[in-house]
């Protein structure tokens, strides 16, 4: 449930309010929004009868939140979250486009890979340090090497940074370097490790996982959000399906209905929801058209040797020409392409 305070409510009377749900077992999440400010209250709804909570000052009123997932939903918290990262911002009127190689393989490839996306117009760079991989005999990641690479390529091209992490010792080391963490869709269901992620103050970029139900994608959300850590963006990447002409199918329908349902924001990646960088582009574009609030693309220098995701990696000079052909959809949908530094 969500105890929703007057917006003339002051300090003491917030503070008070949460103080009584938590004498009371629950676990208080403040949430100011524009519109209004709640309490998320998460525990045994069946105390608030008992706690004198409606008629203390300040209050509006007590509203139960019937959908398993609390935090996220719109119920919640009405207008969307904004986030915002280093100089750029992922919700709202912008669309912002995170770049970069699918790992971090050397320094001379980053930080070329940094320029080249931050001048057609990236806000973030992406490198993978720690790369769960289906086969153990994979490259697995430059690990601690490759952060510092981040941070480094970050401090020279002013871009934020992003990586994924997979387990609390990646997390603890990763938060140490780069802006925003990357839960991938293997771990999204990694519970131990979505908490410990909602216990640091960085953004969050949640994965669907490969064959998760928007509900389960939610709820994995609400694991990290329940911790205290409510800077989280969900990234659609491709579910499981029959079909074998591309890697994943790429749920452009999941973009709206979770907009229905969660105030947070939404980015798409096509990179990896096709395995295909043909199919990167007319993806992107339907993205922007379905109301992404971002993208998540892979872009190496020379994909032809790359340690892993070549096939699906743009070139620099593609990803300039997606950049230039995303503005007008973006225009169409009465938004703004976030380019330049």
């Amino acid at each position: 449930m969500v105890v929703v305070m007057d917006l003339r409510a002051t300090e003491k009377q917030i503070k008070d309010v949460k103080k009584r749900l938590e004498e009371y077992g629950f676990k208080a999440h403040l949430i100011k929004g524009v519109e209004r400010i709640v309490i998320g209250a998460i525990g045994d709804h069946k105390q608030i009868s008992s706690s004198g909570i409606e008629i203390m000052p300040g209050v509006e009123k007590i509203v139960p939140i019937m959908k398993p997932f609390k935090l996220v939903s719109r119920e919640t918290k009405a207008e969307d979250t904004i986030i915002k990262v280093k100089g750029f911002t992922v919700g709202g009127g912008e669309i912002s486009v995170i770049a970069g190689p699918c790992a971090v393989e050397s320094r001379e490839q980053l930080l070329e890979t940094a320029r080249l996306v931050r001048a057609a117009g990236a806000k973030a760079i992406r490198g993978g340090t720690y790369k769960p991989r289906t086969s153990p005999y994979s490259f697995q990641g430059m690990e601690e090497q490759g952060l510092e690479l981040l941070a480094e390529a970050g401090s020279e091209s002013g871009l934020a940074t992003i990586t994924e992490v997979i387990d609390e010792s990646s997390l603890t080391l990763a938060a140490e370097y780069v802006d925003m963490i990357q839960i991938g869709a293997r771990n999204m269901q990694n519970f131990h490790l979505l908490r410990a992620v909602g216990r640091i103050n960085k953004p969050v970029v949640l994965k669907r996982g490969l064959s998760a139900t928007m509900e389960e994608w939610l709820m994995a959300a609400e694991y990290i959000m329940s911790e205290g850590n409510y800077n989280v963006i969900l990234c659609e990447r491709g579910i499981r399906t029959f079909e074998t002409y591309t890697r994943n199918t790429l749920d452009l329908s999941a973009v709206p209905v979770i907009k229905q349902l969660s105030h947070l924001p939404v980015i798409v990646d096509p990179s990896h929801a096709t395995g295909e960088w043909r199919l990167v582009a007319p993806l992107s574009k339907g993205a922007i058209a379905v109301g992404a609030d971002g993208l998540l693309i892979e872009v190496h220098p020379d994909p032809c040797k790359a340690l892993c995701d070549g096939p699906q990696s743009l070139t620099p000079g593609n990803f300039q020409q997606l950049m230039e052909e995303l503005l007008p959809i973006a225009k169409c949908v009465g938004r703004k392409l976030a380019v330049g530094g």
